[in-house]
């Protein structure tokens, strides 16, 4: 576990989850070896998750050998609840995207020729049953029925998987699913039944002051905090616009406002980087106005980059 633990527990101490779970993690971690060759699927995430309930929620869930739903609005932290929960646990990270065309044989793997051999080769779900992986289902409301009849057996009690014409794989005991989804957007649909009663769900809330702050200092130890607080200010005031449907979540952009923040190290002005990172994700006229509208009372034209890095 080495240095590697020592980092994980500090980032749990500073969340002040329970000692309990951290004691329950620490057990985990030396349960279950992670084998040399999907190591590299083990990494610290650029942004960490803000957030003791959730966290301790998920945490609980996951350490009882439950799957997870995550389920919310755009810029909830969804996904970064996932990488967080992957590396926190110690467990190489599968990342499955879902889309319409997504089928049985991209999630388990298909027939190829190797050696002039009928292999088959392995898709990302029999990966993470192999090796023990936290497998991320993401925007898994875009899946057709054929793929998520996948998913009934591999995430009910049974964990596994049965492939016609090989082996029946059993799930390793440290595999884990967490799926996501996010309202309202096109192509999603209703989850059935059968497969929401496989998770336990966390309707995940939308970020506050002090998450959005977390992320920002997270990047940017080196930034003024009244800086910060005003890109911060300037993500919730978005939010606030957007839950009223007063425009879009397309500028709703959490990574949008980081990737700003950084281009103003190279000496861009704020609000140009704010522009590309945050305006220009609306294309329509009106609501880029209401947008423009919003930065200018957070971010003001005069700034310069020793406005955020002193």
């Amino acid at each position: 576990m080495g240095n590697h633990w020592t980092e994980i527990e500090k980032y749990l101490e500073e969340q002040k989850i329970a000692q309990e779970l951290i004691g329950e993690l620490r057990d985990f971690h030396m349960r279950y070896e992670v084998e040399d060759q999907v190591k590299e699927r083990v990494e610290k995430p650029d942004i960490l998750f803000y957030g003791k309930k959730i966290l301790e929620m998920s945490i609980a869930a996951l350490l009882q050998g439950d799957n997870l739903l995550l389920s919310g609005a755009k810029a909830t932290g969804k996904n970064v609840l996932c990488e967080t929960l992957a590396w926190i646990f110690g467990r190489p990270e599968y990342d499955i995207s879902f889309h319409v065309n997504t089928d049985s044989a991209d999630l388990i793997g298909t027939d190829t020729f190797i050696n002039n051999e009928v292999c088959l080769r392995k898709g990302p779900i029999y990966q993470c049953a192999e090796f023990g992986g936290f497998g991320i289902l993401d925007e898994i409301n875009m899946a057709k029925n054929d793929a998520v009849s996948v998913l009934h057996a591999t995430l009910d009690h049974r964990r596994r998987i049965d492939i016609p014409g090989y082996n029946r794989i059993l799930l390793h005991p440290a595999t884990r699913f967490i799926g996501t989804m996010n309202y309202g957007y096109a192509g999603t649909r209703e989850l059935n039944e059968a497969l929401v009663s496989r998770f336990m769900v966390i309707d995940m809330p939308e970020m506050d002051e002090d998450s959005v702050l977390f992320v920002l200092r997270q990047h940017f130890p080196d930034g003024e905090k009244s800086a910060l607080k005003a890109f911060a200010g300037l993500f919730l005031d978005l939010q606030i616009k957007a839950y009223h449907g007063e425009i879009s979540t397309k500028s709703l952009d959490l990574r949008g406002l980081v990737s700003a923040v950084k281009a103003t190290k190279s000496g861009l002005s704020p609000i140009d980087a704010i522009q590309m990172g945050i305006i220009n994700k609306s294309f329509d006229v009106f609501e880029k106005e209401i947008i423009e509208d919003v930065v200018s009372t957070r971010i003001p034209s005069s700034w310069t980059g020793k406005d955020i890095w002193g």
